[in-house]
């Protein structure tokens, strides 16, 4: 038209620009409305529609404000292009503001107007704001089929799950759409057997289903760990051909991780002809959260191969595994990433780092994480630096960090007191311990609940007041639970009391007698009296029943491979040159005046058996492991599954002074850090 000297008028640049919309055509769009100003047609009430439209397509919303506020006559296509755009880029007061706006000058709102106004109250998750809409539209009489299910997906998302259902079953006409969104609000409220009676209701009335449907209750399969029903659902994709459904297949890969089915996550996931950052994630997801880290960091790599970019969820993911693993280096290449690609460290990602450090023993990067990571600090993120004080025996810097928080005007929560008590516990801080328990319901109104009491029950054990923490117990509120009577038959063995911790055994069983835990440290109890048959009697018991002990494990990271060691574990490829590291070890600490506590190995065997048990513990291992393959001088970190022994916590002391190295190991408990032959715990743990 251009070349033929064809008139271009407002219709004209409104359908160009239209096209240019469709094709995500910046560019072309760009010299569209450049050549409408040329010819005078860019204050056309249809042509300035269509560029707000554009630009707020392309997230230009000032650019769009700017048109928007020079036309002189816009219509209702204008004002809720600039609602929805405003909403678009998260601006939910601008868009609101921009309601009140078309209010004042007179214009009546469109479905779409409150459909956009309904987006902005999830966007705030204000459920006050969403009702006043509802009420809005009822009074504008706006309650077609689109505005009642963008109102059902409101209300299941802010957690009204009843006012959904309710407006659900007044619709005078259904359709696909509204089915999904009430069956999604049933599973992103935890009511999974709900969603399937609406499933089953759908099939009925014979109005079949859409890959919407199988995703939200594939979801809901995921939240229970229901593989049976995931099973069934998977055959269903099939025979109705969704499986090239990317939001489907995403949900089954998803499903089979979460319930542990690898295998079958893996068929679906590389089966799958196109993914997306959320198809990768789920995998990465899945594997990390089996314990299968190393293939998790091999998908992140294939991820990156394919020029995938990964998102907050994906790398919160890897800090969870690097933490779980005790893996350092992978962790600081993970946050150097993160820091080169300019991510954005948000309150998630931040305290993942800190939980993270706090882990793989690095106080000091847990602190500037915490100092410099965000702008705003809240209550998660203090929780998670006095978690990591707490794993590390820094009472009086938890209590303290507790303190600062009160004076930036931070409220703590349940949590927050979780983590201070322990700290406490770890650090023998009994009176600070009482004080906050008692605190928290006098200042801050939060009423224990039993893993405060479980706390305070471990920090009174740990400090040998075994039968102060009994009368704790006998005055709680409620019915103690296991965890607490497992904090005083923790506290029983510690400081060898078989009268109190007979008395909580028995207790604890008559409340969980298929934990394998309580019967291994009753039978220890027993051991370290030397009443070997009452230790038979219980190990018998737990063969009777079928449980098995906890096999103890450490693991340690060398030349960026996680390196496992069981206790006694001779395969390892380099055993040839553990072993005689294990002897001079054992040598060079016995002629600094070590002398072995086989009180320590809890069988009826002859001394010498005893101190050979004792020094195939797997810290050893991985210890003299870590001597080997490092270099010297540079510092050995070692991550344990239970708890380490009283003999293994004093070689430990004796290794570090003789070989001049810091040794790092965290137990299931907490860190030990061992530097000149003493420990940070200071031999309280």
């Amino acid at each position: 038209m251009r070349f033929n000297d064809v008139e271009v008028d407002g219709r004209t640049c409104t359908f160009a620009l239209k096209a240019c919309t469709k094709l995500l055509d910046f560019e072309s769009g760009r010299e569209i409305i450049r050549n409408a100003a040329d010819n005078g047609v860019v204050n056309n009430r249809f042509f300035g529609s269509s560029t707000i439209s554009f630009l707020v397509k392309f997230g230009r919303i000032d650019e769009a404000r700017i048109i928007f506020d020079k036309l002189l006559d816009r219509d209702v296509v204008c004002w809720n292009s600039m609602i929805g755009g405003y909403v678009q880029v998260s601006s939910f007061d601008m868009a609101f503001d921009m309601f009140f706006d078309m209010q004042a000058c007179g214009m009546r709102p469109s479905p779409v107007t409150i459909t956009g106004l309904i987006q902005a109250c999830i966007g705030i998750g204000s459920l006050r704001h969403g009702k006043c809409i509802h009420g809005l539209s009822n009074g504008f009489g706006i309650c077609d089929i689109l505005v009642v299910t963008s109102l059902i997906d409101m209300y299941g998302k802010l957690g009204d799950i009843e006012s959904a259902s309710q407006l659900f079953n007044r619709m005078p006409a259904r359709n696909l759409v509204s089915w999904n969104t009430m069956l999604s609000g049933y599973v992103q409220n935890g009511m999974v057997s709900e969603a399937f009676a609406l499933f089953r209701e759908l099939l009925l009335i014979g109005r079949g289903f859409d890959s919407g449907t199988m995703a939200s209750l594939l979801q809901g399969c995921a939240q229970l760990s229901s593989l049976d029903n995931g099973k069934v659902l998977h055959g269903s994709v099939l025979r109705r051909g969704l499986q090239s459904n990317i939001i489907v297949t995403t949900a089954l890969v998803d499903l089979y991780a979460k319930s542990g089915a690898l295998n079958l996550a893996s068929s679906v996931f590389y089966a799958m002809k196109e993914k997306n950052v959320i198809s990768w994630t789920a995998m990465l997801m899945g594997l990390v959260q089996n314990g299968h880290t190393e293939e998790a960091f091999r998908i992140f790599s294939l991820m990156q191969e394919e020029r995938v970019d990964a998102n907050a969820v994906t790398f919160v993911s890897l800090i969870h595994a690097c933490a779980y693993t005790g893996s350092l280096k992978k962790g600081r290449c993970i946050h150097a990433y993160l820091t080169r690609q300019g991510f954005a460290l948000d309150e998630i990602l931040t305290t993942s780092l800190i939980d993270m450090y706090g882990k793989c023993g690095k106080l000091e990067s847990c602190t500037r994480v915490f100092e410099i990571g965000v702008i705003s600090r809240d209550v998660v993120l203090y929780n998670s630096l006095i978690t990591s004080y707490s794993i590390h025996g820094h009472g009086h810097l938890a209590v303290s960090l507790y303190r600062r928080m009160k004076e930036e005007s931070i409220t703590p929560n349940q949590s927050t007191f979780v983590s201070l008590l322990s700290a406490c516990s770890h650090s023998g801080l009994v009176e600070d311990g009482l004080d906050l328990f008692h605190t928290m319901h006098r200042e801050h109104g939060i009423l224990p609940n039993t893993k405060h009491y479980a706390c305070l029950v471990d920090l009174l054990s740990r400090a040998g007041q075994l039968e102060e923490a009994e009368a704790f117990i006998e005055q709680m509120p409620f019915e103690p639970d296991s965890a607490v009577f497992e904090a005083l038959l923790s506290g029983c063995q510690m400081h060898k009391n078989i009268n109190i911790g007979i008395k909580t055994a028995d207790k604890l069983l008559s409340l969980d007698a298929m934990n394998p835990g309580i019967y291994v440290v009753l039978s220890n109890i027993y051991a370290e009296e030397g009443r070997w048959i009452e230790v038979d009697y219980v190990r018998d018991l737990m063969r009777k029943r079928g449980l098995r002990k906890t096999p103890g494990y450490s693991m340690i990271e060398v030349a960026n491979m996680v390196h496992t060691f069981l206790a006694g574990d001779d395969s390892h490829p380099y055993w040839d040159e553990i072993y005689p590291m294990l002897e001079d070890l054992r040598k060079q600490i016995e002629d600094s005046g070590y002398v072995p506590d086989t009180r320590c190995v809890l069988r009826d065997v002859d001394e010498k058996m005893k101190v050979r048990l004792l020094w195939g513990h797997s810290e050893r291992l991985a210890i003299a492991f870590g001597l080997i393959s490092t270099p010297p001088g540079s510092l050995i970190r070692i991550t344990k599954n239970l708890r380490v022994c009283r003999d293994c916590h004093t070689v430990t002391k004796y290794i570090s002074n003789i070989v001049r190295r810091e040794i790092i190991v965290r137990d299931v408990n907490r860190f030990h850090h061992f530097i000149d032959g003493k420990c940070s715990c200071g031999d309280y743990w």
